[in-house]
């Protein structure tokens, strides 16, 4: 059984790459994350996990992470990843997280992101409280990612 994580960061990054796996590796590195080993989850953050400031983890680390992202070979395209948090006005139910990546701009992709975590909300019959979100956007020169998550911790 794993320990339930009791904090959580926002985190994203863009960059460029000889390959879409070397753009999508700079742009994790770029946000911190390139060296732990990322729990691909869907998530539902506990009532008392708490936002903290991006930590360096140790290389390695195997940390639960709800992550975006996107590349793209087409010189001069804007593409986007963001994450949201919707946290229940009911403090005991927690908060929902959820990812989007795709093309245009980081503003269109965050209030995307932003309304899908509500819509999460509203689905399991709960009001909105608080909603943190982060987004990053990249305009392609060769062959370009980016990347947006909510690492657990």
């Amino acid at each position: 059984m794993i320990e339930t994580p009791t904090s959580y960061f926002l985190t994203c990054g863009a960059s460029e790459g000889v390959t879409r796996q070397n753009a999508f590796d700079g742009a994790r590195l770029v946000a911190g994350i390139g060296d732990i080993c990322l729990l691909a989850t869907r998530t539902h953050l506990p009532p008392d996990c708490r936002l903290c400031e991006p930590r360096k983890l140790e290389v390695g680390t195997l940390a639960p992470a709800v992550t975006a992202a996107i590349a793209s070979d087409i010189p001069g395209e804007i593409i986007s990843a963001a994450v949201a948090v919707a946290w229940a006005a009911d403090t005991g139910h927690g908060a929902v997280v959820m990812e989007y990546a795709a093309r245009g701009h980081k503003e269109d992709i965050e209030a995307i992101v932003r309304r899908m975590a509500e819509e999460g909300l509203r689905m399991r019959g709960l009001a909105t409280g608080q909603l943190h979100s982060l987004a990053v956007q990249h305009r392609v020169q060769r062959i370009g990612s980016a990347v947006a998550g909510l690492v657990l911790c």
